[in-house]
């Protein structure tokens, strides 16, 4: 199975090629780019490095979310017109569940976040279970101790795994040394998510469980700025 993942959440985007969970090629978002000057390029690029065309693509795997409105917006809005024109089946991912998933270990609790700016992180928390991972809650954006603080509350005193692009938005805090001494573990993943992405579509497109690319949405947690604007008139 041949996979085109494609991430575009925030500033730190990036494209993948897989066949068969391996990864064939990858290109990162430089940083500064607008998405919608850059996607088309990079999926090509990829591509051509896999030794790929996108008629040889069999499932496309894009984030969802949460993140950039714009960014995700590109991405989602790409990937349709892709799968229209190619006939390609489509499998949405959540990003954090993409990294609550690059953990490993057994059983136990799970919380995936970054930064979402304005002094707030976008979280989610995850339970694993025999090789099955189950969403705890939903996602959510919110300030860096009330996150840490429900993740608490659902962990209560056993250890949690965490994993995050920007760890120090809750190993800051006054509270992380209580969660350390419960045996509170902190990782640190890499931007390019788009391999991740694509794995975890993998999995979904073995079974069968693919989306709608009509009713394909981005899981923006929070209102747009023009949103907000319009509705404080």
């Amino acid at each position: 199975m041949i996979l085109l993942g494609i991430d575009t959440s925030d500033a730190h985007g990036s494209v993948a090629v897989l066949r068969d969970w391996e990864t064939l090629a990858t290109k990162a978002h430089p940083g500064g780019a607008e998405y919608s000057g850059w996607l088309l390029g990079a999926a090509a690029g990829a591509l051509a490095a896999a030794g790929k065309r996108m008629e040889e693509v069999d499932v496309l795997a894009v984030s969802t979310g949460p993140g950039s409105f714009t960014g995700l917006r590109v991405g989602l809005t790409t990937v349709k017109a892709w799968a229209e024109v190619y006939g390609k089946p489509v499998v949405g991912v959540s990003r954090l569940e993409a990294m609550g998933r690059l953990l490993e270990g057994g059983s136990g609790l799970r919380a995936a976040f970054y930064d979402a700016q304005r002094g707030q992180l976008f979280g989610g928390m995850y339970r694993a279970l025999y090789g099955r991972m189950a969403k705890v809650g939903e996602e959510m954006v919110t300030a860096p101790g009330e996150f840490l603080e429900e993740a608490e509350k659902e962990g209560k005193r056993e250890p949690i795994s965490w994993i995050s692009l920007d760890p120090e938005l809750v190993t800051s805090l006054d509270g992380w040394k209580r969660r350390q001494e419960l045996g509170d573990t902190m990782e640190r993943c890499r931007p390019e998510l788009a391999v991740a992405i694509g794995r975890v579509a993998e999995g979904r497109a073995r079974q069968g469980l693919f989306t709608d690319s009509i009713e394909l949405d981005a899981n923006y947690v929070r209102r747009s700025d023009a949103e907000i604007f319009w509705k404080g008139r």
